[in-house]
């Protein structure tokens, strides 16, 4: 079993930048993706960016270019750096890990609200 741990999110203004943090810890050894996903009200939780153990990287278009995913596998962490925030960011956003079976691990979500 896998444990994720969010901290970071928060209320910001548009244009604005803020960093999500993720722990993860029990069965680490097993975890093959760490990442974000994102849920704005009302719809489906989506990919926000994943990153593999041989760091291969998969963004979503709308954050490529504003949002940064960082991977340290020694401290078992992953980070989220989102600059140039628009108000359709604004989502509870999930940090998610995947062993090599491919079965996910949730967090339980930290709320991102970027106000125009």
């Amino acid at each position: 079993q896998v444990r994720l741990v969010e901290s970071g999110g928060g209320l910001v203004q548009a244009g604005g930048s803020l960093r999500l943090s993720c722990s993860a810890s029990g069965r680490t050894a097993s975890i093959n993706a760490m990442g974000w996903y994102r849920q704005a009200p009302g719809k489906q939780r989506d990919l926000v960016v994943a990153i593999t153990s041989s760091s291969s990287l998969n963004y979503t278009d709308s954050v490529k270019g504003r949002f940064t995913i960082s991977r340290d596998n020694a401290k078992n962490m992953v980070h989220l750096h989102m600059k140039r925030l628009k108000p359709e960011d604004t989502a509870v956003y999930y940090c998610y890990a995947a062993d090599y079976n491919d079965y996910p691990y949730w967090g339980q979500g930290t709320q991102v609200t970027v106000s125009s």
